[in-house]
């Protein structure tokens, strides 16, 4: 189901609870969302609909993916990005990693480990850092 984005920075300023096997639904929610918003959005967080639970989805080079519950365990070659985002005004510089190793439970909540380079490592950052309690 298609599901409205929450507007402004206090829905960012928690951090978000883990998720759990009854939360396939919101990422099913989630992905729709994304689907729909596709011409000026590639990664979206639970609490963006909010739903304070961490579960993000993003575009992987076309491919949609979910995470349940992602943590960032290593990252390198850092860099300044500037990003916006479909739930905040206006746009803001931060820091961001070319490379990084994620945690994560997939759809069947089976434990992952992944790397990810470029584009999709940013965007993976900007979606954690919404799980994380960060106002980018």
């Amino acid at each position: 189901m298609i599901r409205e984005i929450i507007k402004g920075e206090a829905i960012f300023a928690q951090k978000a609870e883990l998720a759990t096997i009854s939360h396939l639904s919101v990422a099913e929610d989630l992905l729709d969302t994304l689907k729909e918003n596709r011409k000026i959005c590639v990664g979206m967080a639970a609490n963006m609909i909010g739903v304070n639970k961490r579960i993000i989805v993003f575009d992987n080079e076309g491919r949609h993916e979910v995470m349940f519950n992602p943590q960032i365990i290593k990252q390198s070659e850092p860099y300044t990005a500037e990003e916006g985002c479909l739930s905040l005004t206006g746009t803001r510089k931060v820091k961001r990693f070319k490379s990084i190793k994620v945690q994560f439970q997939n759809s069947e909540f089976l434990n992952r480990i992944k790397t990810y380079k470029g584009n999709t490592a940013q965007i993976i950052q900007h979606e954690i850092d919404h799980c994380d309690g960060i106002v980018i």
